[in-house]
């Protein structure tokens, strides 16, 4: 009983181990494989076509998606133009508060030139002890002066005197050129009227002679 059951297991072993066997699995499984993908062709095949209502969903699923994302790209461009306006509008106000006193500061550049014109013309020598009168009145001219300066610097309003200084055609206006011996051709030789800035804005230019080569 023992010999037989061996003889089984190694007649077994032998056919499932044999050549050919082996080399037609492969096919085996290629059959097996083309047997399903017909039975999948068969069942897509064999799906219904979609009803009328289930193209007239579709179509309106469609139509929702695309107004969806045409109202999302107004709402960015919304969105985009508003934060540029709000940008604009707050320039505007800080603007305003800058140069809000501009008409102001003009009218008022035209006291602070008598001023210093005023402080010029007093002969210098003459503005002693022995004539009080004069003296008093020069030094009040000048307090007043230094006075209206320091209310300009204050509001951002800068003296411009640019002599000796590079011609400057944003800050300075050229009245003549003219060969000045020891002056830079280009360079401001004379200022016959100092200018002024609001802010780093050119409020007035100075009125400037140039110096041009020899």
């Amino acid at each position: 009983m023992a010999s037989w059951c061996v003889r089984a297991v190694r007649q077994s072993y032998s056919f499932v181990a044999s050549p050919a066997l082996t080399r037609g699995s492969p096919r085996l499984l290629c059959m097996a494989t083309q047997q399903k993908n017909g039975h999948r062709s068969e069942e897509e095949a064999e799906k219904p076509e979609p009803s009328p209502t289930e193209k007239t969903l579709m179509e309106e699923k469609t139509q929702l998606e695309d107004q969806l994302k045409d109202m999302t790209e107004k709402y960015k461009r919304a969105l985009a133009d508003t934060e540029n306006l709000r940008t604009r509008t707050q320039k505007m106000i800080e603007d305003a508060k800058l140069y809000g006193i501009q008409s102001f500061c003009k009218d008022l550049l035209e006291v602070a030139d008598i001023l210093e014109k005023a402080t010029e013309s007093v002969p210098k020598e003459e503005v002693t002890s022995q004539n009080p009168h004069l003296k008093n009145l020069y030094d009040g001219l000048v307090m007043t002066e230094v006075q209206i300066q320091k209310v300009f610097t204050k509001h951002g309003l800068i003296k411009l005197n640019p002599d000796g200084q590079k011609f400057d055609p944003y800050e300075h206006e050229a009245l003549f050129h003219a060969p000045v011996e020891g002056k830079e051709p280009g360079t401001v030789a004379v200022v016959t009227k100092v200018g002024y800035k609001l802010h780093g804005r050119t409020l007035r230019p100075a009125l400037v002679g140039v110096a041009k080569a020899l």
